[in-house]
């Protein structure tokens, strides 16, 4: 496909076949499935070309790809996927992994070192939030975290005090966050990292972790953010049948996260890829019902007597202030997640998660079915019970992702699920 071609298309047109020539497959409409560990050399020569390129004893020359290697390297079916992820975010390069926290913490071991600090929006999804308080500090790494809503004064005080100020070395942001919904700014976050970049003479990065918007409806890149973050078995894979993750950013940030990769051993499998590149076709399908689904019913348990707060973006207003303007700049739509608070705890939360029939009781988000959760006992037990009462994750909270259900139905399982919480 031509470069022209490619800038006039749309991103979900391109998913059909975007990197992907038939020819090279015996003439296969869609990639086959490349279920092999190891390609074969022309000639020694090069095999020799393909290893300098590819541990960067050279840059490659004008025109010339990596060749085929080995699939712990790369693979068809994973270069295919990482072309057509990056035309969503507009970045200029991706690397896919077994899973989102391989993805998450290759970032955090390749862009931090000990003595280093690490800035942290809070909360955080909890298996993130397990690894950066406690394996990150057994590596002598510290961090430091900010809250929604705070200033870029009170931020940039919170890193000063801790008294690595001089080591910053990442900014790792969630937003939407997990499980509130609660904006975080982009933008102010790179400012933050700026500012100690030009204080103190060292590069810091801004990695964000997008799983709650996915590809379509939020683009970090484009608000400043160095790397974006997916655990793709969510949105992307969309059918709760693959576990995968993904980063992108520049060719020379990627390369960075493509190398330890590479020794880590952690990217994902061919079958895995082609799992991914089947559900990027419907992606935008998926993800456009999701977001009227939840819409609707977020309207629905707004107005319900047996919900205290509903925790969803599209409840913003102006009254909000700065949220509602994070969610208007960031935001191309209000996503497909909903928490809300039931009235009780954790009794009428269990009694309304054991009544529900259509909507499964499971963890994870963004598939083609809805799911709910009991955060503060399940995704985030593991936080610590202090900070989840800070940060409103509270027994009678509970947390929706929406699916391509008919909206009439989802709303009607939650419906009779809050009657038997009631009773």
């Amino acid at each position: 496909m031509s470069k022209e071609l490619k800038r006039k298309m749309k991103p979900e047109s391109l998913m059909m076949s975007y990197g992907y020539k038939p020819e090279l497959s015996e003439g296969a409409v869609k990639c086959p499935i490349f279920q092999t560990s190891t390609f074969v050399f022309k000639n020694a020569e090069e095999g020799k070309a393909f290893f300098e390129v590819a541990y960067g004893h050279r840059n490659p020359n004008e025109g010339e790809e990596l060749g085929l290697i080995y699939s712990r390297i790369n693979n068809p079916d994973l270069e295919i996927l990482e072309n057509r992820l990056t035309l969503w975010d507009e970045a200029e390069d991706c690397a896919v992994f077994e899973s989102g926290m391989s993805a998450i913490t290759t970032v955090l071991l390749e862009f931090l070192k000990p003595g280093d600090l690490l800035l942290i929006s809070s909360p955080l999804y909890g298996g993130s939030d397990h690894f950066i308080r406690k394996i990150l500090p057994k590596f002598g790494i510290h961090v430091a975290e900010f809250r929604p809503g705070q200033s870029k004064s009170e931020i940039l005080r919170i890193v000063d005090q801790s008294g690595h100020a001089s080591n910053l070395a990442l900014v790792y942001i969630e937003t939407p966050a997990n499980p509130t919904n609660d904006m975080v700014d982009i933008n102010l976050s790179r400012q933050v990292a700026d500012h100690f970049q030009e204080k103190y003479g060292s590069k810091v990065f801004l990695a964000v972790d997008n799983t709650y918007m996915g590809p379509l409806w939020q683009h970090p890149l484009k608000h400043g953010a160095d790397l974006v973050l997916y655990s793709a078995t969510k949105y992307i894979g969309g059918h709760s049948d693959v576990i995968a993750g993904a980063c992108l950013g520049s060719f020379e940030l990627i390369k960075r996260v493509k190398g330890l990769r590479t020794f880590l051993g952690n990217m994902a499998s061919p079958n895995t890829g082609w799992l991914l590149l089947r559900s990027l076709e419907t992606l935008k399908a998926r993800m456009d019902i999701q977001s009227f689904n939840a819409n609707k019913v977020a309207q629905y348990l707004n107005g319900h007597p047996m919900i205290e707060k509903v925790y969803f973006p599209g409840n913003l207003t102006e009254a909000d202030g700065e949220q509602f303007e994070i969610k208007s700049r960031q935001c191309m739509t209000n996503g497909g997640m909903i928490s809300f608070d039931i009235k009780g705890g954790e009794k009428e939360a269990f009694k309304f998660l054991n009544a529900l029939d259509l909507i499964k009781l499971a963890v994870s988000l963004g598939s083609t079915e809805s799911l709910a959760e009991h955060p503060a006992t399940m995704t985030h037990v593991d936080v610590d019970p202090k900070l989840r009462r800070e940060l409103f994750i509270t027994e009678k909270m509970i947390r929706l992702s929406i699916g391509v259900e008919n909206y009439e139905d989802i709303i009607y399982d939650i419906g009779q699920a809050l009657e038997q919480a009631k009773s």
